[in-house]
């Protein structure tokens, strides 16, 4: 299969890995400069190699990224030929089948957002020849709309969108009493949407957010039974990346619309930056407010009003029964 060349790659490697890899930059005249959280960085020509310390990770990035990958990284470090041979590695992510992923799981501001897609052969080949991947590997917001975009041409309307917001969000959450089961729920809400336009769709792949059997018992529930397989690193079946990217889009720009209206930036995650603007907006507008733009089950809601937000419980590791 013929394909214009990837601009940006990422995998986790070895320490022994990246010693080789040095070595070989080195003896290949990159140039190499200091930058935090890294072991190394690199550069020639119109290539950047970034090689950080979590993980370790490497991060390969410019024009020159395939023939980097094909010629230097996959046959003298890695050991292993993988790009432009999906299809002999993984054929199964080219049989036809959906992808389910969710964004906003571990924000505090904004929605709960979770995405299906569904993919055949020649739509599979297409999301890859464009450069879809895991929302998580994109570190551009237009560059993320921009593949999104490519996603809904391709698709159609093979794709789903539901987008709980943090009201309906909150009201979910006491009803469940676990996120797990609220994640279940949006995910069969999804699936079930998607098999309504996509009925000979025989199977979906999702993260491995709980035990698998609480997302097969939610599409029971609802009336469906499908294939369903729960994996760590989902992500890197095309279909559950096109998902994630969709899901991302949808919540970066509930994000974008909300500070818009509020006149203030909502930072993402749930962090101290976060504690200090939900304080913040608790002062302006009342603590009953972040009912309406956060979900208060997180402890940042606690931080931000305790009078009104008990603290919560201790988290504990939790078990369905067989």
């Amino acid at each position: 299969m013929n394909r214009p060349d990837t601009t940006t790659y990422s995998r986790q490697i070895t320490e022994d890995q990246v010693v080789t890899l040095r070595k070989i930059l080195e003896n290949g005249g990159w140039t190499f400069t200091s930058r935090p959280y890294t072991i190394y960085a690199a550069s020639k020509g119109n290539t950047k190699v970034v090689v950080y310390e979590k993980g370790p990770k490497i991060l390969v990035q410019g024009k020159g990224t395939g023939d980097f990958i094909r010629f230097v990284l996959e046959p003298q470090v890695l050991g292993e030929a993988h790009l432009g041979y999906e299809e002999v590695h993984h054929p199964d992510m080219f049989e036809p089948h959906a992808g389910v992923d969710e964004s906003g799981k571990g924000d505090f501001f904004g929605p709960l957002v979770i995405a299906a897609a569904f993919v055949e052969l020649e739509s599979a080949r297409a999301l890859i020849t464009s450069g879809v991947m895991d929302s998580k590997r994109i570190t551009s917001d237009a560059r993320l709309r921009e593949l999104a975009n490519i996603i809904r041409s391709t698709l159609g309307s093979a794709v789903v969108i539901v987008a709980i917001g943090p009201e309906r969000y909150n009201e979910l959450y006491k009803k469940f009493g676990n996120l797990n089961y609220l994640l279940a729920w949006g995910h069969a809400k999804a699936i079930e949407l998607l098999l309504e336009k996509v009925p000979h769709c025989p199977r979906v792949v999702s993260d491995q957010f709980a035990e698998p059997r609480l997302l097969r018992e939610a599409l029971l529930q609802r009336g469906r039974s499908i294939q369903t397989i729960s994996r760590t690193k989902a992500e890197s079946d095309i279909a559950v990346a096109a998902a994630s990217i969709l899901a991302r889009e949808r919540f970066i720009n509930w994000l974008r619309d909300a500070e818009s209206r509020l006149g203030c930036a909502l930072p993402k995650g749930a962090g101290p930056a976060v504690v200090e603007t939900a304080r913040h907006l608790v002062s302006q507008q009342g603590g009953t407010f972040l009912s309406q733009i956060a979900k208060v089950h997180f402890r940042t809601a606690h931080h931000a009003d305790p009078e009104l937000y008990p603290k919560p419980p201790p988290r504990h590791d939790w078990h369905v029964p067989p």
